[in-house]
């Protein structure tokens, strides 16, 4: 019997919609209606879909969106005078820079630049601090989108081993944190992890993040084990997840499928977290 499907899809709709419904009271209450800023440098084919879906997700909860499309020749302290910009304006609740950018600029810097409290993807230090101690209230959209579907399908996290894969600041490190979390016992494993298969073969919920496209194979994941792959690996044979899905989703209980699987959930939390940060903007100009 093969694996059950965690469908994204799905999933991400019911998200939209919750997010959708208290956005509608939050604007009642506020008369403010959530805005979400996304600024794209150049014009990577990728990025520029992923922009266009973002427009779209806001349609559907009910959002605002501003689109600042820059040139790839803009400079970084262009691109730095445009978010302390954005930071200031008041209608503007969350800022997403979307990456790659170009390569003469500092990701690390552009990422520091932007308000906390605006900051949807979860990057600025600040927000990974929190993270790390448990007190975050903007979770990377990614990891959030994994807790997420696993919680919709009720698939328990607490005392099971959680191998992740990749150890990225987008998703494997605070992934593993959020496990952590969740009272998980967590192994961070990267392409320098000696004799990996006997690793994954250990683990009640594998997280994959590591970028090669069938990396993980079924011999290397336990008989029912959960498998999340995150990764979307772009082949002259067609889009492939970093888990060879069809022998893996034999062996495993839960699988995701690429497309339509982790993908999904990142823009629902995006969302989230764009709401998120319009209620804590406004509850500190209460307090103001």
């Amino acid at each position: 019997m093969g694996a059950q499907i965690l469908d994204g899809k799905e999933v991400a709709k019911k998200v939209r919609a919750q997010v959708r419904r208290e956005a509608k009271i939050f604007t009642e209450q506020t008369g403010q209606t959530p805005c979400l800023a996304v600024i794209i440098v150049g014009e990577d084919p990728a990025s520029q879909i992923y922009v266009k879906n973002k427009k779209l997700a806001c349609e559907k909860c009910g959002f605002l969106s501003r689109e600042y499309a820059l040139p790839e020749t803009t400079t970084q302290q262009e691109l730095i005078d445009l978010i302390r910009t954005l930071n200031s304006d008041a209608q503007v609740n969350g800022i997403l820079v979307q990456q790659p950018l170009p390569k003469h600029m500092n990701v690390s810097q552009i990422n520091e630049v932007i308000d906390p409290d605006k900051d949807v993807d979860a990057f600025h230090p600040v927000n990974t601090g929190k993270i790390m101690i448990g007190n975050a209230q903007l979770l990377p959209c990614t990891p959030a989108g994994i807790l997420e579907m696993l919680d919709a399908y009720e698939i328990p996290i607490e005392g099971r081993e959680c191998v992740v894969v990749g150890r990225s600041n987008l998703v494997g490190k605070p992934v593993a944190m959020l496990m952590l979390s969740r009272n998980a016992t967590v192994t961070l494993c990267h392409s320098r992890t000696r004799d990996l298969a006997e690793i994954t073969r250990r683990a009640d919920i594998l997280i994959v993040a590591i970028g090669r496209a069938r990396m993980i194979t079924a011999d290397m994941i336990k008989p029912g084990a959960v498998v999340v792959d995150v990764g979307v690996n772009r082949t002259e044979a067609g889009i492939f997840g970093d888990v060879d899905f069809v022998p893996a989703s034999e062996k495993a209980s839960y699988i995701t499928p690429v497309p339509g699987g982790v993908g999904r959930m990142t823009i629902a939390m995006l969302m989230r977290n764009t709401l998120a940060a319009a209620k804590i903007q406004a509850q500190k100009n209460k307090k103001e």
